[in-house]
């Protein structure tokens, strides 16, 4: 059995933001600005990072869905050779910067429940540090987090556990006094890691199916974390 909850971390794309409302839009416009009204190599672009425009969303098994900010950018370069690499990865930034961001519920009167329970908050994303804190900024939350960590915050990314670890050390917390909150197999494989609790949530691409096998609970969206708290006792699958 583990010890009490004190702290929660959350991925960002896809659990602290509906992964689709929010990157759905964000994808067209950008893979529109890259193909330039070239319609056949605006379906390469979509085909290369696993987007479906018909329906404004990524394939389950997109590669770029629990990956660092640079993946998608490896993945579309050869398809614009014209661009310099790093030209290409700033451009994408940009436009991410600016996106509309879509919380799956309204995030400070969530996250006023999570102070009131005494809860130290924080972010481990793949992206990077500085687009979390901007996301975070725009959403009205930035200053709810005792850490925001992105993959280039000098301890990794996930699924590896470097990152986890370096926020529960830095609030002086046990592992399994932490539950890792993410939408993807990455973010529930960094949690068993890092001997955390792992929370699964469907505002992501994956499906229930995909997360129950990795999770220790999967909710609908992380709106419903203080009830699953309510519930009592928590046994982790790290437990012997």
């Amino acid at each position: 059995m583990t010890g009490q909850i004190k702290g929660l971390l959350f991925d960002k794309d896809g659990t602290l933001l509906d992964f689709d409302a929010t990157w759905g839009q964000w994808a067209t416009r950008f893979l529109s600005d890259l193909a330039q009204g070239d319609t056949k190599l605006f379906a390469r672009l979509s085909d290369a990072v696993g987007f479906q425009p018909e329906s404004t969303s990524f394939h389950p098994h997109s590669p770029v869905i629990a990956g660092t900010a640079d993946v998608a950018i490896d993945l579309l370069h050869p398809l614009v050779p014209h661009w310099d690499w790093q030209e290409l990865m700033n451009h994408a930034n940009e436009m991410a910067l600016n996106a509309d961001l879509t919380p799956p519920c309204p995030l400070p009167d969530l996250f006023d429940r999570f102070d009131a329970m005494g809860l130290v908050l924080g972010v481990a994303t793949n992206d990077t540090e500085s687009a979390a804190h901007m996301h975070m900024r725009k959403l009205g939350v930035e200053g709810r987090f005792a850490r925001i960590l992105g993959f280039d915050s000098g301890f990794g990314g996930k699924p590896a556990p470097e990152m986890l670890w370096a926020f529960s050390n830095q609030c002086g917390l046990a592992p399994n006094e932490v539950a890792m909150i993410g939408d993807s197999t990455h973010d529930l494989h960094a949690g068993r890691n890092a001997g955390m609790i792992c929370v699964g949530v469907l505002t992501g691409p994956a499906t229930r199916a995909d997360l129950e096998p990795h999770a220790d609970v999967v909710l609908q969206s992380v709106a419903d974390i203080p009830d699953w708290l309510a519930t009592g006792p928590l046994y982790s699958k790290n437990d012997p």
